[in-house]
């Protein structure tokens, strides 16, 4: 087995349609504004900038993931491939609603909650921490292209958090955040203009 790897990068994708709308996309394949297409080439461009070396880019196969993915490729060069488990968590009955709306927020702290139709956070839990998992194993460094919800989920597997703190969790779009896995420390925000991780709204 190889050594452990140090550390992976997560990246939101890029504006949509449905956040300039305050609606909840979830697994619903929506696109990206003509903004969010900017924001995917800037970030690009402060990913090379910065000097962040990865091995590979794994994207969600969603759309605004997919394409935000294409564009930092295009200007890093780090060749990105789509990882099925990185797909948005479906929110059932919830998607196209108000992604503010308390009733939601409520519902995202039961954790084997279906939504009607949907994913509990359960079974998120279960692919996304088996993918990190094996990310810490491999070797490799790695930029994960994905979404909000994602991100909640990938910042439980390294950190506590109260149900109100994991309902309330979230990152703006494009913004580059670095985990490390040992010693596990608080997440390290590399671009974005979302200063408190913590409790930014929006799926």
């Amino acid at each position: 087995m190889q050594a452990e790897n140090g550390h992976f990068y997560f990246v939101r994708h890029g504006q949509t349609v449905w956040n300039v709308e305050n609606k909840i996309c979830g697994a619903t394949d929506i696109g990206l504004t003509e903004l969010g297409h900017q924001q995917a080439i800037e970030t690009g461009r402060k990913i090379l900038e910065a000097g962040i070396k990865a091995d590979e880019i794994l994207y969600s196969p969603l759309s605004r993931a997919a394409d935000t993915a294409r564009h930092i490729s295009e200007i890093t060069g780090i060749p990105a491939r789509a990882e099925l488990r990185l797909t948005e968590q479906n929110f059932g009955r919830y998607e196209s609603t108000a992604r503010d709306g308390q009733e939601f927020h409520e519902a995202k702290k039961h954790c084997a909650c279906r939504f009607e139709t949907g994913e509990s956070m359960l079974q998120l839990a279960q692919r996304i921490y088996n993918l990190l998992d094996e990310i810490r194993a491999d070797g490799k460094v790695y930029i994960l292209v994905a979404h909000n919800g994602i991100a909640r989920m990938v910042q439980s597997y390294f950190h506590d958090m109260t149900n109100e703190e994991f309902s309330s969790f979230g990152i703006g779009n494009c913004e580059v955040v670095r985990y490390d896995f040992e010693p596990p420390c608080p997440p390290m925000i590399i671009s974005g203009s979302n200063s408190n991780i913590l409790g930014k709204e929006g799926v």
